[in-house]
């Protein structure tokens, strides 16, 4: 018995791209930095990553393929500094969101170690086409 997966519905035609959409955002589910996401009625999210020491310039947010990706580096100053405890983060990382069609980056904000982006759909447009039928 051949298992019916969403993406191999036969009512579900030119849908094959979800399970690799699924597959991107499942990647990189590590915990840090730590995030959250708000919904403002009607069409507006908020993504707030917690980027506690942190600069602007140790910061890039990009958008490629409709994968937000934001990445986090800071400058190398360990052998200048000596810690007896080191409890804040400071490892590099990159955390990936994956955007709905419509869903378009507003801005972002850096304050007070956490880092902002906002999001909005914007309305798609009801099309209707009436597709003419050929003889041959």
């Amino acid at each position: 018995m051949t298992k019916l997966t969403l993406a191999s519905h036969p009512h579900l035609l030119g849908f094959d791209q979800i399970e690799r959409l699924a597959e991107r955002a499942a990647k990189g589910t590590e915990g840090y930095p730590p995030y959250n996401i708000e919904h403002h009625a009607p069409d507006g999210f908020t993504i707030t990553l917690a980027v506690a020491g942190f600069a602007e310039g140790d910061l890039t947010i990009s958008l490629e393929n409709r994968q937000l990706t934001v990445a986090g580096r800071q400058p190398d100053t360990e052998a200048e500094r000596v810690f007896l405890h080191r409890g804040i983060a400071a490892r590099a990382f990159q955390r990936s969101f994956v955007l709905a069609e419509g869903v378009e980056v507003g801005g972002a904000r850096l304050e007070n170690g956490l880092l902002s982006i906002s999001l909005q759909r914007k309305p798609q447009p009801n099309v209707v086409q009436t597709i003419p039928i050929s003889r041959k």
